[in-house]
């Protein structure tokens, strides 16, 4: 086995991946890829997206500016003879030497910021019909979602390192929270803990009160806390995406929300035991969709996407009644089924017919939902 990378993984002074692991999963990746370059007769693959420059390079490398951005300040090629490279510019170049690219096998190809020769470069040294993950004249558009579905041992560590992690934050986070606290606030407090343990907040849906009930998607307004609060994100590092929405209220909680929390745990239960390797997207929809009517909420799953496939996406696909998405071993999901104002939502992995949870939050309140006999906890809220 060639090297394809010369350190270990280790976040916040923990070993995450041993170096021979995060080589075997780099190797692996880098053939798989060309053999799919062979399959679909391409020379040769341009990578620009973040999550295929994540998924190839095992986390590694990280080329995000602007946070928001699909794209970053530079692009990987992979030929199908094998070899590999890297495009940037000039002023880019050292720190990408330096603390992205320095530990990998890449060839660098750089130019001025203000020539941009990546496409005629790439073409010329792939040598023939070009492949990207992203539109451009003379290049054929592709997918790589099926080559990153499945997700390796070292991935997998990876994820439950994020997932514990964020975990950790949302429950420092909620038991901060008290009445007066802005939405603002809220997601001020949890994205800082984030940040200071080096993960980047991607999805912040923090609300309160009435717009709990009123909104899905209910992003921070500013609205000032009386009773209840929702934090809702999402986080990211190495490339992968952790999703989970915690509660709290002050004063006891209401009845008739109580339940919404257990028929919304139950809907989730349904949706994981149905979560098994084979089954399509259209028939995990209509699992939701008897589920909500079990529960006497009929339709209630036409209100909002019921959740699905991540990874090197908060969502690589949802759940939709014609959905031809399949589902494979080695998986990660994060279901998030909702009945006003009620709400259960984790990331978890498929591995070998059984579900493991990456966002266990032990010491917030838990709801026992069951499906055909198996317990399929959800977390309750906590009441304060």
């Amino acid at each position: 086995m060639s090297k394809r990378i010369g350190k270990s993984l280790v976040a916040n002074g923990a070993s995450i991946v041993a170096e021979s692991a995060w080589n075997a999963e780099l190797e692996d990746k880098h053939k798989k890829l060309v053999k799919w370059l062979g399959s679909n007769h391409l020379a040769g693959i341009l990578i620009r997206r973040n999550e295929n420059v994540a998924w190839l390079t095992g986390g590694a490398v990280e080329l995000r500016v602007l946070t928001p951005g699909e794209t970053g300040v530079a692009s990987l090629l992979v030929t199908a003879e094998g070899k590999r490279y890297y495009f940037t510019t000039e002023n880019e170049a050292p720190r990408l030497h330096d603390e992205e690219f320095g530990a990998l096998d890449f060839e660098p190809v750089i130019f001025p910021w203000w020539a941009d020769e990546t496409v005629n470069a790439a073409t010329h040294l792939a040598g023939g019909p070009l492949g990207s993950d992203t539109p451009g004249g003379g290049l054929t558009l592709v997918n790589l979602y099926s080559l990153r579905a499945a997700l390796s041992e070292s991935e997998m560590a990876r994820y439950r390192w994020l997932g514990a992690e964020t975990a950790a934050v949302t429950v420092e986070a909620l038991r901060t929270v008290e009445p007066g606290m802005s939405e603002f606030d809220l997601e001020a407090i949890t994205e800082e803990l984030l940040l200071r343990r080096g993960i980047l907040p991607s999805v912040a849906l923090y609300a309160v009160d009435e717009r709990i009930f009123k909104y899905k998607h209910a992003v921070p307004r500013g609205a000032h806390l009386k009773k209840y609060a929702m934090m809702n994100l999402c986080s990211r590092k190495w490339g992968l995406a952790i999703s989970i929405t915690r509660f709290v209220h002050f004063g006891a909680l209401p009845a008739e929300l109580d339940a919404r929390f257990k028929s919304a745990a139950r809907v989730n239960a349904a949706l994981l035991h149905a979560t098994r390797a084979g089954a399509t997207s259209a028939e995990l929809y209509h699992v939701a969709q008897a589920a909500y009517e079990a529960e006497g909420y009929p339709g209630e799953e036409r209100l909002h996407h019921q959740g699905g496939s991540t990874g090197y996406g908060e969502r690589e696909w949802v759940a939709t009644p014609n959905g031809t998405e399949v589902v494979v071993n080695n998986q990660a999901f994060a279901w998030n089924p909702s009945i006003r104002g009620g709400k259960a939502e984790d990331t978890v992995l498929l591995r070998d017919g059984k579900i493991e949870w990456l966002t266990e939050t032990p010491g917030l309140p838990s709801i026992e939902a069951s499906a055909n006999g198996t317990i399929y906890p959800a977390a309750g809220v906590l009441v304060k």
